[in-house]
């Protein structure tokens, strides 16, 4: 399909898909540990989003010339979900300026508003506009559909702990799938009443405001379980200390963690690398400003990279609340170079050679740095990512098995993947469902010729205007 009908084929995005927190019980849950096909109806009982996605691929016509031009990516995911939680937990009314419209944000506010959070949502005008609960979750009942978000599921699990109430979490087929038992299990040693299916969704949290107590928590699965925890600590009853165990992937998202956390007039203690304590305080309204999408901005670094081009990120520079800016670093020691000033970072493609990198802090980027791996001379390895197989897709596996559709020799190790670069070939890519895989490969097809990108619709995840601005970027160059 070529992409003016993609782009003219989307339908709006459904509003409002969550039902309305009332006084009336919510579905009836099986116990946790029934039999699978009862379990699996739970998610039936909710409507879903049905964003648009495609059967047809979307076929990337190459540029011919180099890629020279400026992009702002919208605003961060993951800064507007933490924004979120924030400012439902606090005294007064918060203004979130620059905030992204996509499918997960949506799932993350409407499942705040089944949460008796008030939030008024201008998308056209990328502001929200929520009213803070003062650290008690106004609902008593909710039954929550956070259909793909990760992020969602765990942040509104330790949020809702500090509420009174049952509160019932779940998602798609992907999201049970992906662990949540370490965040659980944390909950639990702090007298949080819940429930999981062996450590996945769906949950069942019967609240009574979270206690205080002091939790050991493995690091090396997923950085969103402290970020959940430090978030909702504010509001729990006595202090919370947390103790991480192993090596922290995605530490830079704890950083950004904190720095929102800050930003509201919440402080995190932190003694040592590995030692978090927050003691009960208040999260205070504010005006908040969100950057542009870090992990957005790789894709049009990594166009700039592979078609010998110079494209320039507004809106990011290595002052960035976000650690995925640091990408750019791994673009420099391929060959690139990096430019930044206060209100930008540009990146020119050189010539390409592969590196050894580990990219446990900036896993979100994987993808895109192995595309950028097709197209250098020597091989590439990626480390310190083996937590990426949790994600939306199985971001090593699966990611490999595309990779060598294009023609690449894949090495899957224990904690990443070698890519050795081949003669390159038309393939049609599958996505996954992946918003990621979508996005990072559909690069490639600016240099070569043949690729197709099957369920285009995935990107609308947490960014649906991703190939429109791809295509203003690369039309001036064909």
């Amino acid at each position: 399909m070529p992409l003016d009908r993609f782009i003219a084929s989307r339908k709006p995005v459904k509003r409002g898909f969550f039902p309305e927190s009332s006084d009336s019980a919510p579905p009836r849950l099986p116990e946790i540990g029934a039999a699978n096909e009862n379990v699996l109806t739970i998610v039936d009982q909710y409507p879903h989003k049905g964003i648009d996605t495609l059967d047809e691929s979307l076929e990337i016509v190459p540029v011919t010339t180099p890629l020279n031009g400026s992009v702002r990516p919208p605003g961060s995911k993951s800064l507007t979900n933490r924004a979120l939680i924030c400012a439902a937990l606090a005294n007064g009314s918060s203004t979130l300026s620059g905030a992204l419209d996509s499918e997960d944000t949506q799932v993350m506010v409407s499942a705040l508003q089944s949460l008796g959070i008030s939030i008024a949502a201008d998308w056209a005008g990328a502001t929200l506009e929520v009213d803070g609960c003062e650290g008690l979750v106004p609902a008593r009942k909710a039954a929550l559909n956070l259909e793909g978000s990760g992020t969602s599921i765990r942040f509104l699990t330790a949020l809702a702990a500090t509420g009174k109430g049952l509160f019932t979490l779940d998602g798609n087929e992907r999201m049970r799938q992906r662990p949540i038992g370490e965040l659980t299990d944390a909950l639990r040693k702090c007298q949080t009443d819940i429930k999981s299916h062996g450590g996945f969704p769906p949950i069942i949290v019967q609240a009574n405001r979270l206690a205080g107590g002091t939790v050991a928590i493995r690091g090396d699965i997923s950085s969103q379980y402290l970020s959940a925890l430090l978030l909702a600590a504010p509001a729990a009853t006595d202090a919370m200390e947390f103790y991480i165990e192993g090596p922290q992937v995605s530490e830079p998202y704890i950083e950004m963690t904190r720095t929102v956390m800050h930003a509201f007039g919440v402080e995190v203690e932190q003694p040592d690398a590995t030692h978090f304590r927050v003691v009960p305080q208040s999260y205070m309204n504010q005006n908040f400003a969100i950057e542009p999408d870090a992990s957005a901005a790789s894709y049009f670094w990594a166009a700039a990279a592979i078609t010998g081009g110079r494209v320039r990120v507004e809106g990011l520079n290595s002052s960035s609340l976000q650690g995925d800016v640091a990408f750019c670093n791994c673009l420099q020691k391929m060959g690139c170079a990096v430019e930044e000033d206060a209100t930008g970072m540009t990146v020119s493609g050189k010539k390409l050679s592969g590196i050894d990198v580990d990219m446990s802090a900036i896993s979100d980027t994987v993808q895109t740095l192995a595309t950028v791996a097709l197209f250098a001379e020597g091989a590439t390895t990626i480390r310190g990512v083996g937590h990426i197989r949790h994600k939306e897709s199985d971001r090593i596996g699966d990611l490999a098995r595309e990779l060598r559709k294009l023609g690449a020799t894949i090495q899957e190790t224990t904690d990443g993947l070698c890519i050795h670069p081949g003669p390159l070939q038309a393939a049609r890519i599958e996505t996954y469902n992946d918003h990621r895989m979508a996005m990072s490969l559909a690069v490639a097809g600016l240099h070569s010729p043949g690729l197709q990108i099957k369920d285009p619709g995935c990107t609308a995840k947490t960014y649906p205007g991703f190939f429109r601005d791809l295509e203003n970027l690369a039309s001036a160059a064909r």
